[in-house]
């Protein structure tokens, strides 16, 4: 069995995100591997058509507000589960390329993120989960999150 010793959870503000933390903090606890955080604020500006183009609507939001307020909410939540040591990261982007991305420039050997095991319409649009499977550079667990 391969003994993992740098793990990146990935986590959302859900319900099920306590589940998932309290089964990275067993693993990385079972292996004595670091853990780290990252939470992919995704935001996008609204637009508007104008002919054929797509205008970007200012409705005086700050992304760098929004980004501060994502970071504060993913500490509490980190303080919350007992992680307060751990590294968190918080960006802006796209969580299906970027939680990937953050990994493999972190050279982690896991990823372990939430699985909501939707099905109809948000199968066929895909899953979060599935498209980090997808891009990774190394072992994911998708960690099974009923509601």
């Amino acid at each position: 069995m391969k003994i993992y010793t740098n793990i990146l959870v990935a986590l959302d503000f859900s319900p099920t995100a306590e589940k998932v933390v309290k089964r990275a903090k067993e693993m990385a606890e079972q292996l004595h591997a670091t853990l780290m955080l990252i939470h992919v604020f995704e935001y996008i500006p609204p637009i508007e058509p104008v002919g054929d183009m797509m205008l970007g609507i200012d409705w005086g939001i700050n992304e760098q507000e929004l980004l501060e307020l994502a970071k504060e909410r993913f500490a509490q939540l980190a303080d919350q589960q007992g992680i307060a040591d751990c590294n968190r990261c918080v960006i802006m982007g796209n969580a299906r390329t970027e939680i990937a991305r953050y990994a493999e420039e972190q050279g982690c050997d896991l990823i372990i993120i939430g699985s909501h095991g939707r099905s109809g319409l948000a199968r066929l649009l895909g899953s979060t989960a599935n498209a980090v499977l997808h891009h990774a550079h190394c072992d994911v667990l998708a960690v099974r999150a009923d509601e």
